[in-house]
């Protein structure tokens, strides 16, 4: 197996492989059909094998067939959130060059007004929706490769930390993830998998869709996250749930404001990654959903899972579990403290970034180790643990403070449902300041009081701003480096007050 398509390939054919947004069921050879269909309306319209095909999507059938059938053409599928903004999308397309723009229309109003945004036009039409596509233009192909590293899909990291780049995964990359995946949860063609997360994303493509389809699973799909949906599904016979912690706080804070019981039945497995993990969720949702919520960790570049607990041997810290066996894992110029620089090697590591070759030399070490660019610490039983990133880092009156301590911390207040902490330029010094969403009853000063008997002086956050909601990408990770623009004003404000006599 050398393409993603041929995942597809001895299925039953009558056996149910996915649930549009709409309800609307397809079976394994549906599936097949409708790709392959897919494939020739794009080739009719001028695709080649090694254009780069933007997709503007929302999840849907036509989501999964379009990964497909760029599959069959050889075509580099550049998956975009329709969420994006115009100018993102610009963005991307001055970079990545594409022959042209493809949009989930009949799944999504932004996708929808993106399509008349860039004028495209009805070029065919299936049994999961019309297909819109922007006019081709005249651009070079990339070469094609017979075999497993061909790029598969090119993915535009969100840029929480610096400036996007296009990511190129190759089949080979995504095959052995989704695979590696599906074996190590276990999956199973009786499992019925909620398709919540936004399939543009790493997380949703490598690790819940292609997984899904490996095993011969039912996956739900939703082309954006609603709590009573998925409430819906989870009590009428969802399997498993895998999400990120924002979804997870969302259902906890609506059964907890309707006064409702989760009745989720034939639940086992709750997943959650792409952002950190605050040990009060976690805690809360285990009672809630009553089963162990397992915690990976994982990025694009390395397609995306690095480690992940289990079932069988839950965790009751935020850890993320042993690093997976089928790749390498090391902890790159410890300190006294054991804490390094986390770097990656195995199969799962990305070919590189598109057009930048200098960006992907840095990022990758002289012996095939790519540099996370995250912080962690292995314990005595091996389990991996997140302590920030390298760039998060903040100094205060000389100390290094990591802002996920002061996260986990703040997460253990009854009343704290989501955290976000950040360090900011003062005068002398870096000063932190904390964004809390939660209930009403919450209030800074008594939040202050809390900390000081659980945290050393410097670590207590010199504001802490009570939010309702956070910039954040569309799988709900929050933006941390758009915090402070974001609430500048209220910033500002809080300055003034403390500068007044």
């Amino acid at each position: 197996m050398d393409r993603l398509h041929q995942v597809l390939e001895g299925k039953p054919a009558s056996a149910r492989a996915l649930v549009d947004f709409d309800g609307t069921a397809f079976t394994y050879g549906e599936l097949q059909m409708e790709s392959a269909a897919l494939a020739q309306i794009l080739q009719n319209h001028g695709v080649r094998g090694g254009d780069r095909v933007v997709l503007v999507a929302e999840n849907s059938v036509l989501y999964a067939a379009m990964v497909f059938a760029a599959s069959r053409l050889n075509a580099w599928l550049v998956l975009v959130n329709a969420r994006q903004s115009a100018e993102e999308i610009a963005a991307i397309e001055a970079h990545a060059t594409p022959r042209c723009v493809i949009f989930t229309h009949s799944a999504s109003e932004p996708a929808r007004a993106h399509a008349k945004r860039l004028e495209a036009q009805k070029i065919g039409a299936l049994a999961c929706g019309p297909i819109y596509a922007t006019k081709v233009k005249e651009t070079e192909t990339e070469p094609v490769s017979a075999g497993s590293d061909q790029v598969a899909v090119l993915l535009y990291t969100t840029g929480t930390t610096s400036a996007p780049k296009g990511v190129m995964l190759t089949h080979k990359n995504l095959l052995f993830s989704a695979k590696n995946s599906a074996r190590f949860h276990g999956l199973t063609p009786d499992d019925r998998v909620v398709g919540v997360l936004p399939g543009t994303h790493i997380y949703a493509l490598a690790s819940v869709f292609l997984p899904a389809m490996i095993a011969g699973a039912t996956l739900h799909l939703f082309a954006r996250f609603d709590t009573r949906a998925v409430l819906s599904l989870l009590r009428g016979g969802a399997t498993r749930f895998p999400a990120v912690p924002q979804m997870m706080a969302a259902i906890m804070q609506h059964l907890h404001e309707a006064g409702e019981n989760l009745n989720a039945p034939a639940l086992i497995s709750m997943m959650t990654g792409g952002a950190p993990l605050d040990p009060g969720l976690k805690a809360r949702a285990e009672k809630v959903f009553g089963i162990p919520l397992n915690n990976g960790y994982g990025m694009t570049e390395t397609s995306p899972s690095i480690a992940a607990t289990h079932n069988d041997n839950p965790r009751d810290d935020v850890g993320v579990g042993a690093p997976y066996e089928w790749i390498e894992v090391r902890l790159w110029d410890k300190n006294e403290h054991g804490i390094g620089e986390i770097q990656v090697r195995g199969e799962n590591v990305m070919k590189g970034y598109y057009r930048a070759p200098e960006r992907t030399a840095e990022a990758m070490t002289d012996d095939g180790f790519f540099r996370t660019g995250d912080l962690g610490r292995f314990d005595d039983g091996g389990g991996l643990h997140i302590v920030g990133r390298l760039k998060e880092l903040i100094i205060r009156s000389g100390f290094n403070v990591h802002p996920p301590e002061i996260e986990a911390m703040l997460s253990k207040h009854p009343d704290v449902f989501q955290v976000a902490v950040v360090g900011r330029m003062v005068p002398g010094d870096e000063e932190i300041l904390a964004f809390v969403k939660g209930t009403d009853a919450l209030q800074e000063e008594a939040l202050k009081l809390w900390l000081r008997d659980r945290l050393v002086g410097y670590k207590i956050p010199s504001h802490i701003f009570i939010v309702d909601t956070y910039p954040a990408a569309a799988t709900g990770k929050i933006f941390k480096h758009k915090l402070l623009d974001h609430f500048a004003d209220r910033i500002s404000q809080k300055d003034t007050e403390s500068a007044a006599p």
